[in-house]
This record gives structure tokens, sequence and C-alpha cells, in this order.
């Protein structure tokens, strides 16, 4: 508890610094989306990059393709028409993963109100999620394959972010709405709940979200809390890592393991690595190398976890409001989003304090 509430005030402290404008000059523009808020980003092997944006006003589209430094509809215009059959076009995506196979995978995600880290609404459409995992062939860009997730409680889910461990022929889903992680078999497209409920996967409710002196909170005075959120499989399929956005703390578990539908729940639980302190993140990737990059709102900057176990930045710069998702290229750039989150109008008591346009970053790391 000390350590958390000492390391919430030390990155207050760096956000005040950061907020005379500091910019750092290797940070690159990929794309400017202006009221659009870009949320999922990856990048394909021969450097494809892909954005993706949730059913928020403005809504233009759920996917685009970076093409010149513009958005285009990816893969199609009927994909992301704002209404239509939900087998065919995209209510709301999540997130986005370039797999090694150069798969790409969009997580649509449209939480229940109690799988939401937003907050309930109360209505009847808000009290069942609606949620696919579409698979498209990059090779000529044509929908290979759904999963609709049939035997996951929708009411309770919050499918956040995703990973495909090619060789193993899994899915790996965090599901904040019930605190665990979702494994799904791409075979038979079963689906199996784990670490659910575990110090791993729960917020930690002493860590209360702080910018420019403010907590951040809704408009009732709750504080943003989100559980299992961002994830990463590094390249060779061995290990996942994994943390609540509500923590400081890194965890990882060998694939292996997940794999190994004979472990029992507390046996699974005994396999997970506690990494020891990092920082307040909101998406995880791995490189080549084996390094692990995790986005630091509270002081507005990138950082790296080196396969030694030390923690490093790699670029703080005050345009880097809510960094969230994370795409690495074999052009050696690490390309991200910056959601912006803490500025919208919900936890600001209805202002929009949102820094406009909303932009993707690259910066070079290998």
């Amino acid at each position: 508890m000390v350590k958390n509430l000492i390391f919430i005030y030390l990155c207050t402290m760096s956000f005040h610094v950061l907020s005379q404008e500091t910019k750092d000059a290797r940070l690159e523009i990929v794309a400017s989306f202006g009221k659009s808020q870009p949320i999922g980003v990856s990048v394909s092997s021969n450097n494809r990059v892909f954005v993706s944006f949730p059913r928020r006003e403005p809504y233009i589209m759920g996917l685009s393709e970076i093409i010149n430094g513009e958005p285009k509809p990816y893969p199609d215009k009927s994909w992301n028409a704002k209404n239509g059959d939900p087998n065919s076009h995209f209510v709301n995506v999540q997130d986005i993963y370039v797999d090694t196979e150069d798969q790409l995978w969009i997580l649509d995600s449209k939480p229940s109100s109690a799988g939401s880290v937003f907050g309930k609404d109360g209505s009847e459409e808000s009290r069942q999620g609606q949620f696919k995992l579409v698979q498209i062939d990059l090779a000529n860009d044509k929908v290979v394959q759904q999963y609709t997730f049939d035997d996951l409680d929708k009411a309770k889910s919050g499918l956040n972010d995703v990973r495909v461990d090619t060789d193993k022929k899994l899915a790996y889903l965090s599901d904040p709405g019930q605190a665990g992680i979702v494994v799904l078999d791409l075979n038979t497209a079963i689906t199996r709940l784990v670490l659910a409920d575990s110090p791993f996967t729960k917020a930690d409710p002493n860590v209360v979200l702080s910018y420019d002196g403010q907590d951040m909170r809704d408009n009732n005075g709750n504080p943003f809390r989100s559980n299992v959120n961002g994830i990463a499989l590094t390249k060779d399929n061995k290990y996942f890592y994994f943390k609540p956005i509500n923590t400081t703390k890194l965890y990882r578990i060998e694939t292996v393991y997940l794999e190994d539908v004979s472990l029992t729940a507390e046996e699974l639980k005994s396999k997970v690595e506690n990494l020891g302190e990092t920082t307040i993140t909101h998406g995880l990737v791995a490189d080549v190398k084996g390094n692990i990059y995790l986005t630091s709102s509270l002081d507005y900057s990138i950082k790296r976890y080196t396969p030694e176990g030390k923690m490093e930045t790699v670029i703080q710069d005050s345009r880097l409001i809510w960094p969230d998702s994370l795409g690495l290229g074999s052009d050696g750039y690490l390309y991200f989003s910056c959601a912006q989150m803490n500025r919208l109008p919900q936890w600001n008591e209805g202002e929009d304090k949102v820094s406009y346009p909303y932009e993707v970053y690259r910066v070079k790391v290998l």
C-alpha cells in the first residue's frame, strides 16, 4: 500500500513537470483523426498500420488502415457501416492484433453495463454484451472466420484486449468485467475463464488515478477502475504478460500452463510470476528481443521492461495523453495511440478537456 501511494505521488509530480509542453523530437505523428478517438493499434510484418475506433461520436469507421497518413476503412466500407448485421459489420472495435502469421484479429466487443469499466447506464440494451473475434488474412484482406463466444457470460464479460498464440491455436483475452483471462480454443471455439478474481487480475481499490492534481472520478464520485486489462504475448509464444490498470505490478505466466486444462484453479495461480513494480499501464506489447513495452499515462511516457527485469523509459512527452495500444513494426518503430480517456467529459464533470486532434504516434526503438 505504501509503495503504491509513493508511486502515485511520484508520477503525479512527473505530470506537473510535463504540463509545460515537453516535447521529444524523436516522436513522429503517424496520422491525425480529428475528434475520432483511436484505440487499437497493430502493425503487420511488412509495416501495414491498422488503427481501430470505438463506437463513440463522431463515429466514422471501426477499423482503418493508415495509407499515406490517412485512415481508410478496412477491410471495406460495408464492415465499417454504422448499422447493419452484427455478423458482417463492426459493432464496437475494442482491440486489434496481428499475429506471427500475419493474421489480423479484430476484437469487436460491446460489454454489458456490468462488464464495462466505464460504469452502468441502466438501459435494457446495456444488460447483455455483444462479442465477436474476426480473423482477416492480410495476404488477401479477406475475412477467414469469426468466433462469437457462445459460452461466455455476456452479462458480466467485458473483453478488452486479445493476443493469439499461433503455436497452440489459442487466443488469450483480458476480461476486466469478470476479472480474469479468457482462453479461446481456435479449433473448437470453446472458452475457459482462468485466474478469475485472483490478486493478479483484480484492480487494487487503493489505487486511484490522478491527473493534474485531480482524481479521475465520474459524476457520482466513483473512481476509474479496471481489472486485468493490458496484455502481451512474446513472439515465441512462450510467455503471456498481463496486469490490471489499477495496480503497479506486472505479472506473467508461461502459456503451456494456460493451455493445460488439467490444472486446477489453485495450481494455475501458483504458476503466475510477480515481476514487481512497474507503472500504471493501459497497453502492453512484446518485441522480438523479449522486451515488454508498457504505456504509462501518469507520467506521459512509454516504458520498457527488459528480459533482465529492468524498467527503462523509452520516451516521455506531454502529448502522450493516456497512451493506450501499441504495435511494433519490422521497421523498428513502436506505434501507439493516445486515447485521452482522462480528458473525456464523464471524468471531468461534463467538460470535454480532450486536446484535439486525436493522433497516433511512433518512435524508433529497434
